[in-house]
């Protein structure tokens, strides 16, 4: 087993040696809202998404993108929203499809930071209400501006994980985030070729 690992720890070094490392920011919009049993009727939620990301080279065109993404989510309702703040780790595959074009996927962790509802222009603390973590899968299509460090990304979170907190709220079903986000990167470091 212990050679095994040692072959293919090799072999993502070969790889990055002759591929390129980057690290970047990235920074765009998230249209939020919420779906499952206990959601009731609700409508997308407009605000950003703010973070940074690596680019690590497993093979020729593949590579893994882990992020650290500050993201403002949740749902609109009659006369009011529900906030949902968190700090999301995406763990992406990327695959470069050529011609500035790469397609991703990968699961995604989130940690509340903040909850909030506002109401007749009144607002009140709802991270109690709320599971302090959160679990979605990513799937989005990138590309790469040429002859310069920007990007475009488009991807969507599907929700897997209730955030709601049963215990707290007395509800038996479920609330999911759901998040599509369009955005832009900038490569601030980059290695290799």
């Amino acid at each position: 087993m212990k050679k095994l690992a040692l072959v293919f720890l090799a072999g993502i070094s070969f790889a990055s040696a002759k591929a390129q490392f980057q690290f970047g920011a990235k920074g765009g919009l998230n249209f939020a809202t919420v779906s499952g049993s206990d959601a009731g009727d609700v409508s997308t939620r407009v605000n950003i998404n703010l973070g940074v990301y690596a680019r690590l080279p497993l093979a020729e065109k593949v590579s893994l993108q882990p992020e650290l993404v500050y993201s403002n989510q949740g749902a609109g309702f009659d006369k009011g929203s529900i906030a949902l703040n968190y700090l999301n780790i995406p763990i992406l595959l990327r695959y470069y499809a050529g011609s500035g074009f790469a397609i991703f996927t990968g699961p995604q962790v989130g940690f509340l930071l903040g909850a909030h509802y506002k109401y007749n222009g009144n607002s009140l603390n709802a991270k109690d209400s709320y599971n302090s973590g959160d679990f979605a899968w990513a799937v989005g299509l990138a590309y790469k501006i040429p002859s310069t460090k920007l990007g475009i990304d488009a991807r969507y979170n599907f929700g897997i994980a209730n955030v709601e907190d049963r215990a707290h709220t007395g509800m038996t079903g479920s609330v999911r985030n759901d998040v599509f986000q369009l955005g832009v990167t900038y490569t601030l470091f980059s290695t290799g070729r």
